[in-house]
This record gives structure tokens, sequence and C-alpha cells, in this order.
């Protein structure tokens, strides 16, 4: 089904969040693109979407991250959750979400249909803002700093790829 459908209807479905750290242990996060169906212009992880039918879950980020941020690296599945939400124009999230690292200092070369801006953060200010600007971030990104932190941090050594 599409992606679009399956927001509408809340059926649960696979989506991935991308999460690419330099070797200074900083989180490269991007700010989503205005016209997006939903959560736009807020600043979430290094990319995120859903699988195309059939294609496996590595191979889509791996897809989505040379689209929206022209960064290519080797990529590992770190863990995965799944989470509910009904976001601001009456769609829903109700996804399988599998967190995916990888390390580069590569420099992104946005797709500013996808993205328009891009910063990078250590994890700790990240986790603060978050506490201080909800408002600003999306609400997997949110779910990933706030309940996975640890989970994500154990897997973030530049040189374990």
């Amino acid at each position: 089904m599409e992606k679009l459908a399956a927001h509408q209807q809340g059926l649960l479905h696979r989506a991935f969040s991308v999460c690419i750290v330099t070797k200074n242990n900083e989180l490269l996060l991007q700010q989503r693109a205005f016209g997006k169906y939903h959560s736009e212009g807020l600043w979430t992880n290094t990319c995120c979407s859903h699988p195309n039918p059939g294609e496996g879950i590595l191979d889509a980020a791996h897809r989505r991250l040379r689209e929206e941020m022209g960064i290519e690296c080797e990529l590992r599945e770190s863990f995965h959750f799944i989470y509910h939400a009904t976001l601001e124009n009456g769609l829903i999230e109700h996804e399988l979400d599998h967190v995916i690292i990888g390390f580069s200092d590569e420099t992104p070369h946005l797709n500013t249909n996808e993205a328009i801006a891009f910063k990078w953060m250590d994890l700790k200010k990240i986790q603060q803002d978050v506490i201080e600007n909800p408002t600003q971030y999306t609400f997997w990104f949110k779910q990933i700093i706030t309940n996975h932190l640890e989970q994500l941090t154990s897997h973030l050594t530049y040189e374990s790829l």
C-alpha cells in the first residue's frame, strides 16, 4: 500500500530512521522541507522513509540517504521500536521504525524537496533541546531521543563499522 494510504488509515507499517554520526560523535540532523505531507519544517534524524515493496530495510536506507542527503556510507541496523502518533493534519503514524546507524564526516548535498537545512549536533545537546523545544522535532525522533537514547548510544563508536 502507498505510504500516504497507510498514514491515512493508521495501519502498522515498516519505516526506518537513519542516524549518521561523525567521528566527533555528532549526529547529523536535517530540517524537513516545507511542503512535505507531514512534519514539514521540523528537525529530525539524518533521513527517514519507508521501504518500497520488496525492498530490504538497508537497501532502502542507502537509497534514501543518497536521495535526501547525497551521502553514501556503510550502514547497519541498530534496533527497532513501534510507535503510534496522530499528526498535525490528521494522519496517523503507526510504524515499526528500524533505526539505522552509519558513520561519515561527508558534507551533505541536500535534495531541497526533502530537506531544507542540516546541522551536526552533540547528542546531549539534542536531548536538552528536545526537552526545551519539543515542537521543533518530529515525533519519531523525539521517541528515539527520549525513549531509546541508551540503545542508540550503545552503537555509536565511529570505528565499529
